[in-house]
């Protein structure tokens, strides 16, 4: 795994139209030029006029660039990304479950709600916040200022168990482990649909969605392999519970397999339902069980997080409605 910069300098990126692109909006040439950088953030840089339109020599157009232009085969733009501000992450009280604690990791279950390291539009009140006051600075340096300790995550509408580290050494065994898919992770979910058949194994790989790099799709080219396997565990009119054991960790995994299949989970409106039949703030996926190989013991050792307040409610409410 990689260090995480504190702070990224200032650079020049230059693009220019293909042909492939040329008649495209500006806002969405330099989304797929530039996959690094949202569209979002993108489009606040264009309205600060840190894009500028230049020719082979270097030479400014006097034209005002608009997010809604469109682009010309041969155009090349020129954009300047600013020094990134340095991000202090600072240890705040925030209650946490844990499971399990020794002097190598800890095993916290997070609630729903909860974003697991700072990020835009969260720098604090995250899981890191509460974990440097929890541990102050026996955690893991290897992921950086703004993750440590931090070996894998789950979505902020997720909950359930997560591994933290508290040194390099105990870091290095379970990225290892987690390279190798050794670590069996189990999740319950419930899906919009019952899938069919209902034991099965979607393997596809997830990548970039190629027009809208906030989200993950699967099979698109360049993805990596990605392997979910399923089990229906309860019929509900229109919904099922389901057990899903990870083979591969991909971000949003779970969730897009899911939806690739036509049973998206319920409450996920990214890949779903935009407006869910039933109020559930963000998808109903819950990590229950994480096993691994003890990073100084080599012994293997399993946790369970029985289903949350908000996942009990919601089966009541299907079952009254079945």
């Amino acid at each position: 795994m990689n260090d995480l910069p504190d702070s990224i300098p200032a650079e020049t990126k230059t693009v220019y139209v293909d042909a492939e692109h040329a008649g495209e909006r500006l806002d969405a040439f330099l989304s797929a030029s530039l996959p690094d950088l949202s569209r979002s953030y993108l489009k606040k840089l264009l309205e600060e006029g840190r894009l500028s339109l230049t020719d082979e020599n270097g030479a400014e157009s006097d034209v005002r660039l608009k997010v809604s232009r469109k682009v010309t085969e041969g155009e090349r733009y020129v954009l300047v990304v600013p020094e990134a501000e340095e991000l202090q992450v600072v240890p705040q009280e925030i209650p946490l479950d844990i499971v399990y604690e020794d002097e190598d990791l800890l095993i916290v279950n997070k609630p729903k709600g909860l974003s697991v390291h700072p990020g835009p539009g969260h720098p604090d009140g995250t899981l890191v916040n509460a974990l440097l006051a929890h541990c102050g600075d026996s955690l893991s340096g290897i992921n950086g200022v703004l993750r440590p300790g931090i070996v894998h995550r789950i979505d902020k509408d997720t909950s359930g168990l997560l591994i933290v580290c508290k040194n390099d050494m105990a870091h290095r065994s379970v990225a290892e482990q987690l390279a190798v898919h050794s670590i069996r992770r189990v999740y319950y979910g419930i899906t919009t649909g019952t899938p069919s058949p209902e034991s099965g194994t979607v393997d596809a790989p997830i990548g970039r969605h190629p027009a809208d790099r906030k989200k993950m799709a699967a099979g698109v080219s360049g993805g990596k392999r990605a392997v979910t396997h399923y089990h229906v565990e309860e019929r509900f009119r229109g919904f099922a519970l389901c057990t899903f054991q990870l083979e591969t960790g991909r971000t949003h995994q779970i969730r897009v397999h899911m939806a690739k299949i036509g049973h998206p989970l319920l409450g996920d409106t990214v890949y779903g339902a935009k407006k869910p039949p039933f109020p559930t703030e963000g998808q109903m996926l819950h990590a229950a069980v994480i096993g691994f190989r003890h990073p100084r013991t080599e012994q293997y050792i399993e946790f369970c997080a029985p289903l949350p307040t908000y996942f009990e409610k919601m089966l009541l409410l299907l079952r009254k409605i079945d």
